[in-house]
């Protein structure tokens, strides 16, 4: 230990070693050069308490406890450093869990990068691009500071809903805060999808491949006996249809993981995208337990969002039963469709 201790201080870049109450256990010399802050009175502080409070932030305090909790791990948060009388920093932290055989030590390793300068080179390149009226390269640039902003934002929520989630009592409460991780996983995974797309169109079996792999992560405890395979057609769409489809999949998905497969019932699910022509069709199908014939309860959030994007999408929603299982599917015939409502309510009850 006094080892790692060692080599943390000796760091030349900016390292902190922090226990399980972000209590500060080594700090680097970089660490307190970089910040103004006296390292020897650094340890045994809490990370929050550091300087003027500049380091109070609530966001980076609770990745850091999800990340404590083994819940995640922090990449790349950035955040801006406010000082009293000093210029304004941009860091990006990075915090790993480290594995000690003894879970009484727990230890965070927290990594920080000044990327000041980063910054202040892109606004120096916007400004010349817009003295230089190229819009188009500004309005790259721009949507870039964008993802890095909704990029964060979905880290903190994903992070704060998988924590609540540990600590819920009931278990429809943490079956509804896993399923609204679920959801904002799939965001993130089509933002960080569509933040490499050029052209304004999306590859569609690579997105919803990835998708439905980031769903069955976070959902599916045992891949050997619960399956979920994409078997679509290798075409491009605009990328904002995919945004819809995605979000279809992934209600449908979800709704199927739910319901389908009870007492830990195995099986598998398919996610199927058609074309002909101008026509297209997705369909989500299980081999489950198949549909109640009891009258269905009403219509829930679920079967709201399914709705609504199917009109979005000038298409119709199907259901089928299947021996065994069930399939729903999104149909577009080529032409504007009529708005119908099909109640999903009963897919919710039984996939």
């Amino acid at each position: 230990m006094s080892l790692a201790l060692a080599m943390v201080a000796a760091s030349a870049a900016p390292l902190l070693l922090i226990d399980g109450d972000l209590s500060i256990v080594a700090v680097s010399d970089s660490f307190g050069r970089a910040f103004g802050i006296a390292t020897e009175s650094a340890i045994g502080r809490q990370l929050t308490d550091l300087g003027a409070g500049e380091w109070g932030s609530p966001q980076l305090r609770m990745l850091l406890e999800v990340t404590a909790a083994g819940a995640a791990a922090i990449e790349s948060y950035e955040m801006e450093l406010k000082r009293p009388g000093q210029p304004d920093r941009y860091l990006a932290i990075g915090a790993q869990k480290l594995a000690y055989s003894d879970p009484a030590k727990l230890r965070l390793l927290v990594a920080i990068a000044d990327v000041t300068d980063m910054r202040t080179a892109a606004r120096t390149a916007r400004d010349q691009l817009r003295a230089n009226d190229e819009l188009v390269a500004e309005n790259k640039a721009l949507m870039e500071e964008i993802r890095h902003r909704v990029a964060n934002s979905l880290q903190i929520i994903a992070s704060v809903l998988m924590q609540n989630a540990r600590a819920a009592r009931s278990e429809e409460a943490k079956h509804q805060l896993q399923n609204a991780h679920a959801r904002v996983m799939s965001i993130a995974d089509l933002q960080q999808q569509l933040a490499g797309a050029t052209t304004g169109t999306v590859e569609l079996r690579a997105y919803l491949t990835r998708l439905c792999a980031t769903i069955a992560a976070s959902m599916i405890p045992d891949p050997h006996k619960l399956t979920l395979n994409v078997v679509a057609e290798d075409v491009t769409v605009d990328a904002g249809v995919s945004v819809s489809l995605g979000l279809v999949t992934t209600e449908l998905v979800i709704n199927a993981l739910k319901h389908a497969f009870p007492d830990g019932r195995g099986g598998g699910i398919t996610v199927d995208y058609k074309t002909e022509g101008e026509s297209w069709t997705l369909s989500v199908s299980d081999d489950g337990v198949g549909m109640p014939t009891a009258k269905p309860s009403p219509s829930g959030l679920g079967t709201s969002i399914v709705q609504a994007l199917a009109r979005q999408l000038a298409a119709r929603v199907s259901l089928e039963h299947l021996r065994p299982g069930a399939r729903v599917s999104i149909v577009h015939t080529g032409t504007a469709a009529p708005a119908v409502d099909v109640d999903l309510s009963v897919e919710e009850e039984a996939g």
